[in-house]
């Protein structure tokens, strides 16, 4: 979704006025200073990971890496690997965050994957980002990286015909060093919690339904970022808050540089410049994540997660959220949408072919 878009899909504020050439200069020092204390950070925190598996030898020039940190993933990975293999994807990078449930021998022995294993705290790694600061610095110089969660599938007009080695060759040519997706959350036909999910099988299949219009987004001066919130979840479970409501625009494509460093999840980065992808005058390419977090298995993450306080830096706040997924309610409403691919995502304003063609 892009500044400009349909009001359907996205309302969006209008944009600050610009500050003044001395504003400008603090604002670019205190954030460069941030990066720098970032990726220092992150050269601390690489004592935390263990290596199981290092294939990086074996990354050539030009190959598309994707980054992750996953814990308790070996149900989605099957899948997960396939959809971006499929897409072009050359190596993956992966932490596993002190998985029981087998992810990391599924993982290990893959001939694609570096494997690093982590028992440190999620939650006090920046929620990870401390350790894929410091894989991509170490090990995405130079390449494009898709960094994501296991549960995001990445689609972007023409990935049905055109690889990511197309897309990447085009952002090149155009001098764009990333490009943007919405997280689209799918959901079931009934109660979050039914049915059941095998590994391997296509998650689209199981949560067909999304929102198509619900969705609001306001420039962040500070960052140059396009801030999307909206969807099922802040229908269903923030009304009352919506400023709290999941933040859904995301850098999922990145020509990586060692001196970048993520700041706050995959919604903003360091250089700040490399956030506005959003245009003024027109559209610029952008994708979708597919979110799967609503497989049957949500009720039993949710719960552990309620109680491991990992994944919210005021993790007290959010046990309303988590009672709220554990009574398992009916995402579905009258104005969901059956997910039938990019060119209707397009259609609806909530991604876009820009100049790609």
């Amino acid at each position: 979704m892009t500044a400009g878009r349909s009001a359907t899909a996205c309302a969006t504020d209008a944009p600050p006025p610009p500050e003044t050439g001395a504003a400008n200069l603090w604002q670019a020092w205190r954030l460069r200073i941030r990066r720098r204390a970032l990726i220092a950070r992150a050269i601390r925190k690489r004592r935390e990971l263990r290596r199981l598996t290092d294939r990086t030898a074996a990354i050539g020039k030009g190959a598309i890496l994707c980054a992750m940190v996953v814990r308790n993933e070996a149900a989605r990975l099957p899948y997960f690997l396939d959809h971006h293999r499929r897409l072009g994807v050359d190596h993956f990078l992966i932490v596993d965050n002190a998985s029981h449930d087998g992810t990391a021998a599924l993982l290990r022995d893959q001939p694609d994957i570096s494997l690093w294993s982590t028992a440190a705290s999620y939650r006090r790694s920046r929620f990870g980002l401390d350790w894929l600061n410091w894989i991509l610095l170490r090990h995405g110089h130079g390449h494009w990286c898709l960094v994501l969660d296991a549960d995001e599938l990445l689609v972007y007009p023409y990935h049905d015909t055109r690889p990511l080695p197309a897309l990447t060759g085009w952002l090149d040519s155009q001098g764009l060093p990333a490009m943007p997706a919405m997280m689209l959350e799918l959901y079931p036909e009934g109660r979050l919690g039914e049915g059941s999910y095998r590994p391997g099988e296509d998650p689209t299949a199981l949560l067909p339904w999304f929102d198509s219009g619900n969705y609001v987004a306001q420039i962040q001066p500070r960052l140059q970022s396009l801030w999307i919130q909206g969807g099922p979840r802040a229908r269903a479970f923030f009304a009352d808050e919506p400023r709290r409501a999941p933040t859904l625009n995301k850098l999922p494509l990145v020509k990586w540089h060692w001196r970048y460093a993520w700041l706050n999840s995959t919604h903003s980065l360091l250089p700040a410049r490399l956030n506005r992808v959003w245009d003024d005058a027109g559209e610029r390419t952008s994708g979708v994540l597919l979110h799967t977090k609503f497989l049957p298995e949500v009720l039993e993450k949710s719960a552990e997660e309620k109680t491991r306080r990992q994944h919210f830096a005021d993790p007290a706040r959010f046990g309303p959220y988590y009672d709220g997924l554990l009574s398992a309610p009916v995402l579905k409403c009258p104005q969901s949408q059956r997910y039938r691919g990019w060119r209707q995502l397009e259609a609806l304003g909530l991604m876009s072919r820009g100049g790609w063609i």
